[in-house]
């Protein structure tokens, strides 16, 4: 089967799941407990941010590729189950990040730190931001 794939839409959900990160795990909203729980400091996080454009053009290309995959969820799941565009676009986001995404998460605090807060705020943004993706791929 051929899955016509929009590329804009899938630039555009990149873009704005990058834009829900920045602001995310910024101080206005989990920065600050999330450096905590992470072991970082301020002076640690300026330092880093001088090499973090190699880093944020390799999470966008991540993104990117889990745009275009959920793309292809979205096209054959509208055609498959016959739901409205958005309904589609909005429960596939859902249930890859339900059946992927968050359990890969949850295995690593399993057997890894085990900071359940610092957990709930990185998945809480990986729903965010594929539920978003969901919308944007659906909409344009």
């Amino acid at each position: 089967m051929n899955v016509e794939v929009n590329y804009l839409a899938i630039i555009f959900a990149g873009v704005f799941s990058m834009a829900i990160g920045f602001l995310w795990y910024s101080k206005m909203l989990f920065g600050k407990p999330w450096m905590k729980l992470s072991g970082y400091t301020e002076e640690g996080i300026k330092k880093a941010q001088k090499e973090m454009g190699k880093l944020y053009a390799l999470s966008f290309v991540a993104t990117l590729v889990s745009a275009y995959v959920l793309s292809h969820v979205i096209v054959l799941s509208e055609n498959f189950y016959d739901y409205s565009r958005l309904a589609t676009g909005i429960s596939s986001a859902f249930w890859m990040w339900f059946g992927f995404i968050m359990p890969v998460q949850l295995t690593g605090e399993i057997f890894g730190s085990k900071k359940w807060t610092l957990f709930a705020i990185n998945t809480g943004y990986q729903l965010t931001a594929i539920l978003a993706m969901g919308f944007v791929i659906a909409v344009l």
